[in-house]
């Protein structure tokens, strides 16, 4: 999407959303990524392929769609750093993904796919249909990484968010959710037993973000990391998304440090305004 950042000095351009984020992420820290969407054929969405060109993620597997357009939303943050936005995406061109067989055909080549709650929220319900059939056709080669990113106002009903869902995790190889988005659509009362559901549901490599209040991990053999708190915190804009890159960069490499290393880059972007921050200074850990 394109993100139109609120300052006191106006707004300024740039271009986020939650799996492009990851993406990009991953991309910085060494992952041969490819990016799967739609766009339109408006001036915006010629700025979205150029930026994801210029990061170096792979743009082959999106189609343009003529009579649509790249979503926008507009944030601006707090004095803590907290984040609200405005949306405007009923003529996203990202709507269409899935519905025809060249979108679904692009996945055999992937290794590991990476997608959110909010990609699934805005599919047609056929295309969401076709899209979890052909994961589940192309396991176990195909590894699923999924972030629930429950957005109440994207989805038909809660009930329809809570079937989806609910298949998305039973095909899931890595689980990133954060504390907040499932208690939000499963009623959990705490973060113990959101871990305790999702170990239940079989979901054992992953980690549950809990914001201020850390990270624990979906590993029953694994202790509770102590981590750092952030050293500053300007924009929490991309914080879940730069640390699922962060653990999925580990955790891929065959790393023991996927937590601390997803945790160390949240920190690093958070310190900065917008979603795709620079790397410079990053250390992978602490």
């Amino acid at each position: 999407m394109a993100e139109l950042r609120q300052s006191p000095a106006g707004f300024a351009l740039g271009f986020a959303g939650d799996s492009f984020n990851t993406a990009v992420y991953l991309r910085r820290l060494g992952a041969k990524v490819d990016y799967l969407t739609r766009v339109g054929m408006d001036p915006l969405s010629n700025g979205f392929l150029a930026a994801a060109e210029a990061e170096g993620v792979g743009t082959r597997a999106i189609r343009r769609e003529t009579g649509r357009n790249l979503g926008i939303y507009a944030v601006a943050t707090d004095a803590k750093g907290e984040r609200s936005f405005s949306y405007w995406r009923a003529q996203s061109a990202a709507r269409l993904m899935f519905q025809d067989a060249a979108d679904l055909d692009a996945l055999e080549a992937a290794d590991v796919l990476v997608i959110s709650g909010i990609s699934l929220a805005i599919l047609a319900p056929f295309a969401r249909e076709a899209l979890l059939g052909r994961i589940a056709a192309l396991r176990p080669k195909l590894r699923l990484a999924f972030d629930s990113n429950f957005r109440p106002a994207l989805w038909e009903d809660a009930q329809t968010a809570r079937q989806v869902m609910r298949r998305a995790w039973a095909l899931t190889d890595f689980a990133l959710p954060s504390v907040d988005d499932e208690q939000a659509l499963w009623g959990d009362t705490d973060a113990a037993e959101v871990v305790a559901r999702l170990r239940g549901w079989g979901l054992a490599d992953g980690a549950l973000k809990c914001g201020a209040h850390g990270v624990l991990p979906l590993d029953p053999s694994l202790p509770t990391p102590r981590l750092p708190p952030a050293r500053k915190v300007v924009d929490t804009t991309a914080a879940g998304d730069s640390f699922n890159a962060g653990w999925l960069s580990a955790r891929l490499a065959g790393r023991n440090s996927a937590i601390a290393e997803g945790h160390a880059l949240a920190c690093h972007v958070i310190g900065q305004p917008g979603a795709i921050v620079d790397m410079a200074g990053f250390q992978p850990t602490f």
